[in-house]
Formats: structure tokens, C-alpha cells, sequence
């Protein structure tokens, strides 16, 4: 099929590459030229584990290109994806000027039947307004249909989710509608999910703000551990052998992040509330993930007292492993807390620290080797759990460190492996470690 993707971020070029792959012709849409020219060139503007050899090899066969021009991405497009951002306005609602915008231009340039579908995350009801809109703005010959198609790829594992997901959602006003896009998918054999248009857009919402509620439901239970002398990981392990329960999701840390769950929890609390129901269960949800992420700066604080002057290396920018996206990630809010209390940081990431540096600015330094930001430091506070972090010997901390203090606030490291080095050591839900008296020469 002829298929038109608006929007280059994560979902949209993910999306594009991947239906290209599957023997679609794609074209993808962006308003920004040097986006467009970076891809037209074969080259990337994110990070994302295989994506640009996926890229590359569609861009080559032909089945894949780039434009910034509307009339050509849009004139003869069988079928038009919109996955443009829908960031959070400042009541915590979703802003869709982008999503409009896109449906404006679309219904000026469509010159055949077309059916465009939703991609990005919108609040109930959005998909109504669209054709509403592109209805009253498009040629009078052309027949349109809107669907919603919302999309389950995890930043850092997009491709392999695009392949291997769990379900394929299609909300849909007819049954022909919906058969349509059944057919793109067909290759893939992932099940799926067939729905009306407002039930597809709510499983979005409802699928995000579950996985927050587990995220923060088990930080909740970490507290208690901490307080009574359990450990949260054996806790949540026996939890987690219950199938109507699972383990995934009920890692204790320093809380969520990333474009998604912090973005969505709040856009279906402002959805409730718009029909008089007050979530209370998810605004606690909100709440404990907020102060979540102030967690470890202030045990740190409880363990070693003040903070100012002191050597700070930030282990991982990212929200999560494999990607570079920062946005909403627990490592920007403990950056901030450590610079109040006039602590000097080096952070460290292996592919975020141009879009930190966005953020931040120079109020810190950045570095992408690991023993650059450990040395002389006086703190190391785990962020993210990168594989290079996870994978780092223990030893490292003792021989780099000025003093081996770990906040890891992601729970990479077994205590019966941190009780052999002479390294204080807290993390989240777990009993805290000291073993700073120790002789370093029979460790290093």
C-alpha cells in the first residue's frame, strides 16, 4: 500500500521504517527540514537500537523516503498515519495543536479516497474531531474515513515491539474500515484487537496508566520494606509468581519517566475530571512517583550528611536503557536537587548527553566514558540502568572513587555481591550496606 506517515519523532520513524520493511511504500512527513535532510541522507536524528540499518536498507530499495512537502506526501496516500507529539499542556492536559494541524494540512492536499489513521496518543474523542474537521476542509469529491490505531513500542526496544508486539489495537466505525488496516499487519501474525474508535483510544490511556500504577504501587511497598527489614526484590519476586499478577512492572526505583506515562497518567486524571470523576487512585499514582524521584538525594543527604562541594558522579541522563530521550527522566529532577544542595556533577550516558545538555546546560559536566565521571568522585548516584552500569565491576567504584558511596536508585547490583567490597551502599527497598572500614588493598 501507499502509506504516509506524519511526524518523525520516536513513533512516526519507527512506524514508517518499519512498514517499509514489511513491503509498504512510505513516505514519512516532518516540518523540519533538518530532520528531513539528516534522514534523506540515511542518518538518524534519534537513537534507537536497530533502527538506521533498518533505515538504510528501505531508503535503498526504494520503498522508503523523506519529504517536507505535503502535496507529495499526501495527494496519492492510500492510507495517512498521523503520530505526531501530543505533549502535556500546563493543566496537564494533552496539547493536539500538532494532531490539528496535521489533519488541516492533510484535508488540503488529499486528492483521492483516503482513510488516516491515529497513531498518536489522544484523549477520547480526538479521532471525532478530525474527521470533523478534514470534512469540512476537503475536496468534496474525496471520501474519508479516520480510524485510531494507537501505538505499544517501548522506547529502546521499538523495533523489536513493532514485530513481536502483544496485540494490534484498530477502533473503527465499520467493519470495512478496520479491515483495511488489518491487511498491514497481516505479516506481522500479532493478534488483533478490533474496537470502536473511543474504546481504542482509552486503551492507551488505560494500558499506560495500569503500568504507572505498578511502577508506584511497588516503590510504595519498597518504603515499607525499608522501615520493617524486608527486602523489596524477594518481595516482589514471590508477588510476581501469582500469574494473575507477573513480575513485570514491579521494579522498585526512583520512579518513572520518559514522553508516555508521566504525559498520560495526567491526561486520563484531566479526562476523568472533564466527567465529574475524581481518580483518585491514579492521582496517588502521580503523587508517589513524584516524590519518587526526590528519593535519592535525600538518602544520600541521610548518609552522608551535606552535600555542597561535594564530587557527584550521575550514572545515566536517559529515562531508560537503550535510548537517548530524556524527557521527564528521574536523573533531571535528582540533577537539580544535587545542584540546590551545591554539589559539582558529572554525569554520564552513553548516547543521551546532547539532549541532557539541551536541558541542562553547562551547569554540569558531561562525559561517555564511565571511569572519567567515577574519578575523585564522592557519591555515585545510579539513575539509569544502562547495560554498561549494570555490567560495571564493582571494584570499579572502590579503585576510582575518592569514597565508594552508591545511590543506586535502580537496583542494578545483588547485595551479596556489593557485601564484598568495601563500599557504602544504598538502593531502593533493600537494607543498606556499609562496609567502608574494610582493607581496599585486599579488594583492588
Amino acid at each position: 500500500m501507499k502509506i504516509t506517515v506524519a511526524g518523525t519523532g520516536y513513533v512516526g520513524l519507527t512506524t514508517g521504517v518499519c512498514l517499509a520493511e514489511i513491503g509498504h511504500h512510505v513516505t514519512c512527513i516532518d516540518i523540519q527540514e533538518e530532520k528531513i535532510s539528516l534522514l534523506q541522507a540515511g542518518l538518524s536524528p534519534i537513537y534507537e537500537p536497530r533502527l538506521k540499518p533498518l533505515l538504510i536498507k528501505n531508503l535503498s530499495s526504494g520503498r522508503l523516503d523523506f519529504t517536507t512537502n505535503p502535496q507529495y506526501a499526501y495527494s496519492d496516500a492510500e492510507i495517512i498515519f498521523i503520530a505526531v507529539g501530543t505533549p502535556e499542556n500546563d493543566d496537564g492536559t494533552a496539547n493536539l495543536d500538532d494532531v490539528f494541524a496535521v489533519a488541516r494540512s492533510i484535508a488540503l492536499n488529499i486528492e483521492n479516497d483516503v482513510l488516516i489513521c491515529t497513531k498518536s496518543t489522544v484523549p477520547v474523542g480526538t479521532n471525532d474531531r478530525i474527521k470533523h474537521l478534514v470534512h469540512c476542509e476537503k475536496p468534496p469529491n474525496v471520501h474519508v474515513e479516520v480510524a485510531s490505531n494507537p501505538e505499544f513500542l517501548r522506547e529502546g526496544s521499538a523495533i523489536f515491539d513493532f514485530f513481536h508486539g502483544d496485540r494490534i489495537v484498530i477502533g473503527a466505525s465499520h467493519p470495512q474500515v478496520a479491515a483495511v488496516l488489518e491487511q498491514i499487519y497481516l505479516p506481522l501474525k500479532i493478534p488483533i484487537i478490533k474496537t470502536d474508535i473511543r474504546s481504542a483510544e482509552m486503551i492507551k490511556y488505560v494500558s499506560n496508566a495500569f503500568l504507572a500504577t505498578k511502577i508506584s504501587f511497588i516503590n510504595e511497598i519498597a518504603f515499607i520494606c525499608e522501615q520493617v527489614g524486608a527486602n523489596v526484590e524477594e518481595v516482589a519476586y514471590g508477588v510476581g509468581q501469582d500469574k494473575r499478577i507477573g513480575h513485570r512492572f514491579l521494579r522498585a526505583g526512583i520512579g518513572y519517566g520518559g514522553s508516555c506515562f508521566p504525559k498520560d497518567t495526567k491526561a486520563l486524571v484531566q479526562l476523568s475530571g472533564n466527567v465529574k470523576h475524581k481518580f483518585e487512585l491514579l492521582e496517588a499514582v502521580i503523587k508517589v512517583n513524584n516524590r519518587q524521584q526526590t528519593i535519592a538525594v535525600t538518602k544520600v543527604k541521610g548518609a552522608v550528611g551535606h552535600l555542597r562541594g561535594k564530587k557527584v558522579a550521575l550514572m545515566g541522563l536517559s529515562f531508560k536503557p537503550n535510548t537517548d530521550d530524556v524527557r521527564e527522566a528521574p536523573s533531571l529532577t535528582i540533577i537539580r536537587e544535587l545542584l540546590e544542595e551545591g554539589a559539582v556533577i558529572t554525569a554520564y550516558d552513553p548516547v543521551a548527553l546532547t539532549n541532557a545538555q539541551l536541558v541542562l546546560g553547562d551547569t554540569i559536566e558531561y562525559t561517555t566514558e564511565i571511569r572519567v565521571a567515577l574519578t575523585n568522585a564522592e557519591i555515585a548516584i545510579i539513575a539509569t540502568e544502562w547495560d554498561e552500569i549494570v555490567q560495571l565491576p564493582l571494584n570499579t567504584y572502590v579503585e576510582y572513587m575518592k569514597e565508594a558511596v552508591i545511590m543506586d536508585g535502580r537496583n542494578c547490583y545483588p547485595l551479596e555481591e556489593v557485601q564484598k567490597y568495601p563500599i557504602t551502599y544504598l538502593s531502593i527497598g533493600r537494607p543498606m550496606i556499609t562496609n567502608a572500614l574494610m582493607n581496599t588493598k585486599s579488594i583492588i
